[in-house]
C-alpha cells in the first residue's frame, strides 16, 4: 500500500549531545516520527537496534539498556555511559520532509543539513566520526569531499588542523538486513581501534 507524501518540514527535535570529552561523534540522518517514539531521545524506536548493539559491546548482554517491562530504553544509564565513554550524537539532518510515511532514509527528503563543521568545532577532542547508515555517510562524504570508506572500514580526513577518522557502520535499522550481533561486531572493531 503506497502512503501519500507528506509535505511538512520537520526541525529536528532533540538537542545535539556534546559531551565535551567526545573522542567519537555518532551521525545519523533523522529521528523517526514521534509516534514512532519509546523515548524522547536518540534512537527511540523500541525496535531500532543501536542500544542492543552497544550493551552487547560493552556488557556482553544486548538487554543491557533495554527496558523489557516499560518497552523502552534506560534513559539515564545509557546517558552516563556515554558521558563516561566520550562518545557524542547528532544527526545529518536539520530539517527534512517525509515523502511517504515512513522513517526510512531512502523516504527523507533532507530540507537543511546540520551544520557539521560547527558541532566538530565544540568537540575539541573529537578523532572519529560513526556514519550510522548510508545516507549519513553520503551526506558526511559530500561534506568533506572524500570517498566513502568501505562498510565497517574507515578514511581519513583533515578539519581544521585536525586529523579525523569517518567510520561507516551498518544502519541500527531492524529494517537492515544484519542480526544485532553481526552489526555489533562491525562497532565493536572500530571501538577497538578508537
Amino acid at each position: 500500500m503506497e502512503t501519500t507524501a507528506n509535505n511538512e518540514i520537520e526541525t529536528h527535535p532533540f538537542e545535539p549531545w556534546l559531551p565535551e570529552n567526545a573522542r567519537l561523534l555518532m551521525l545519523g540522518t533523522f529521528p523517526p516520527a514521534p509516534k514512532r517514539w519509546c523515548m524522547e531521545w536518540y534512537y527511540p524506536n523500541f525496535q531500532n537496534d543501536m542500544w542492543r548493539i552497544f550493551g552487547h559491546i560493552f556488557f556482553g548482554d544486548k538487554m543491557h539498556f533495554v527496558d523489557q517491562e516499560h518497552k523502552t530504553f534506560k534513559l539515564d544509564a545509557l546517558k552516563s555511559f556515554l558521558k563516561e565513554e566520550g562518545v557524542a550524537i547528532f544527526d545529518t539532518a536539520l530539517r527534512i520532509r517525509r515523502t511517504k510515511n515512513t522513517a526510512s532514509d531512502k523516504d527523507l527528503e533532507i530540507v537543511e543539513q546540520s551544520d557539521i563543521d560547527a558541532i566538530l568545532r565544540q568537540l575539541p577532542a573529537c578523532r572519529s566520526v560513526l556514519a550510522a547508515g548510508q545516507l549519513a555517510t553520503d551526506v558526511f562524504t559530500k561534506h568533506f569531499d572524500i570517498t566513502p570508506p568501505k562498510m565497517g572500514q574507515h578514511t581519513e580526513f583533515a578539519f581544521e588542523g585536525r586529523t579525523l577518522r569517518l567510520y561507516r557502520m551498518p544502519s541500527s535499522s531492524r529494517a537492515y538486513p544484519m542480526s544485532v550481533e553481526k552489526k555489533a561486531e562491525f562497532y565493536r572493531k572500530m571501538f577497538e581501534e578508537l
